[in-house]
């Protein structure tokens, strides 16, 4: 046997330091990757992420950016120029159906679209100047999701486990949760990708009410026979990848490993028998509406899993089929806006209050951000007769805990609720606060992909400081 070079010998052994810096970080409660340039980030005031994605588009002006000028103009044309709409059967100006009203000690003012929410109103941030690129479902959902309007980018959910990893190695960081007749938002499973980043940062999907959460995660076999199986995969992956040296067959050891402890972990915190009646009631689980009680099921759960340390978790609304408000899109009530909204707000108001006040009683809405937003909002003017159209140029959405400023309101539309005119933000802005308040800078948290450095926030975005408490 010829003796080996030293320049061999390192050759061959560096996927073996590598391992062992990698089994040193596995042992410790967390760990992530970060850019190789990074700096010590802000200081994390929150750890985990929970976010309510309302598919389709919520109208801000019938519900957390009310204005009396709707009312008085109802029905009367547009005072100002209308920008073209996805389908241009631009009516009159048309006044919410709901009534608004101050809210808490707070006063903050919103309408009685969501009740239960509005009285969580001293825990709430409306940022009511958020604005999009985009006004067509796939591309504003990719845009929110992943900071650019098509597929191939991470999801905001993969950039956080990358960015802070896991806190619990027998669950994965980033979990969408679906129920009932729940399906991916328009542009498909691509908005909860892991993109260019290594294979385990993406999401899995769990049927929060399903016989089985996930696919295959009940044992075909004896634990002994499925540990030989992964030691063989292991092994010949292990000396593929030490020729290749290609990161994604590590991450496929790392998801084979996840998966097998998943077994386990996964239909345990899917259980909930342990829960209290009292909880159970409190969600909403017991309603008669099925679908409150599909997505009170998923709210609760997004609790479970951020008590056992996943990072992101997202949940999906389930359709009520009115004003086009398809399966992938519930919330987008191009008619009869009144009756789509008011049974998609049923839908979620009782379920997310109560995720509010459960985080708050037991210590963890101060470690945990609740995001509630979808794509864009809706036009100030009906379509057709009595529904909106999508409007990309000024909407609102609110966040809870994690250290942001409670019970404020930051920007502002102008009178109609058309446009952003006060502090106007960007999704970048919006993710980049988001990352700030989980110890992350979103400049330097990058990832490097055909020659150059990506990330969430592309190359804008600011911190929005006048919400950080």
């Amino acid at each position: 046997m010829n003796p080996l070079s030293r320049r061999e010998l390192l050759r061959r052994c560096a996927l073996g330091f590598g391992g062992i810096a990698l089994s040193s970080l596995l042992s410790s409660p967390a760990f992530g990757a970060s850019s190789p340039n990074a700096k010590p980030g802000p200081k994390a005031k929150a750890k985990n992420v929970i976010f309510c994605y309302m598919s389709g588009g919520v109208s801000h002006v019938d519900s957390f950016d009310p204005k009396p000028a709707l009312t008085r103009l109802h029905g009367q044309p547009m005072p100002v120029p209308i920008q073209r709409t996805v389908f241009n059967d631009n009516g009159k100006v048309m006044g919410s159906p709901w009534q608004s009203k101050r809210y808490g000690k707070s006063g903050l003012e919103m309408t009685n679209l969501f009740p239960q929410i509005a009285d969580c109103a001293d825990d709430l941030t409306i940022i009511r100047s958020m604005t999009s690129k985009v006004s067509e479902h796939a591309q504003g959902n990719y845009f929110f999701h992943t900071g650019f309007p098509f597929m191939g980018h991470p999801s905001a959910g993969a950039w956080l486990t990358y960015g802070l990893g896991s806190e619990n190695q027998n669950l994965p960081g980033f979990v969408v949760l679906q129920s009932g007749g729940a399906v991916v938002p328009h542009g498909g499973v691509g908005l909860f990708s892991n993109g260019y980043l290594p294979g385990q940062h993406q999401a899995s999907i769990l049927k929060a009410d399903g016989s089985l959460a996930l696919a295959n995660i009940k044992p075909g076999e004896a634990d002994a026979a499925q540990r030989r199986r992964l030691g063989f995969i292991q092994e010949i992956d292990q000396a593929f990848a030490e020729t290749a040296r290609e990161p994604q067959v590590e991450a496929a050891i790392r998801n084979y490993e996840t998966a097998y402890r998943m077994q386990a972990a996964v239909p345990e915190v899917c259980d909930l028998n342990g829960e209290t009646e009292a909880t159970k009631q409190m969600y909403g689980l017991n309603s008669p509406d099925k679908l409150t009680a599909s997505y009170a099921r998923q709210a609760l759960l997004a609790r479970r899993l951020v008590e056992r340390g996943v990072r992101f978790v997202e949940l999906s609304c389930l359709s009520a089929g009115i004003g086009a408000g398809g399966a992938a899109n519930p919330w987008d009530q191009h008619g009869a806006i009144a009756k789509g909204h008011g049974a998609m707000a049923h839908q979620v108001d009782q379920p997310i209050a109560a995720l509010l006040k459960d985080l708050k009683q037991r210590g963890l809405l101060e470690s945990t951000i609740v995001i509630f937003s979808g794509e864009f909002g809706r036009t100030p003017f009906s379509q057709g007769s009595d529904g909106r159209d999508h409007n990309p140029y000024g909407f609102s959405l609110w966040v809870a805990g994690g250290g942001f400023k409670a019970g404020t309101a930051f920007g502002a539309t102008d009178e109609l609720g058309y446009y952003a005119v006060d502090q106007p933000l960007t999704v970048y802005d919006f993710w980049a606060t988001i990352l700030n308040q989980l110890g992350l800078d979103h400049e330097k948290l990058t990832y490097r992909f055909g020659g150059r450095d990506f990330r969430l926030t592309d190359v804008h975005g600011k911190v929005i400081k006048p919400i950080l408490a």
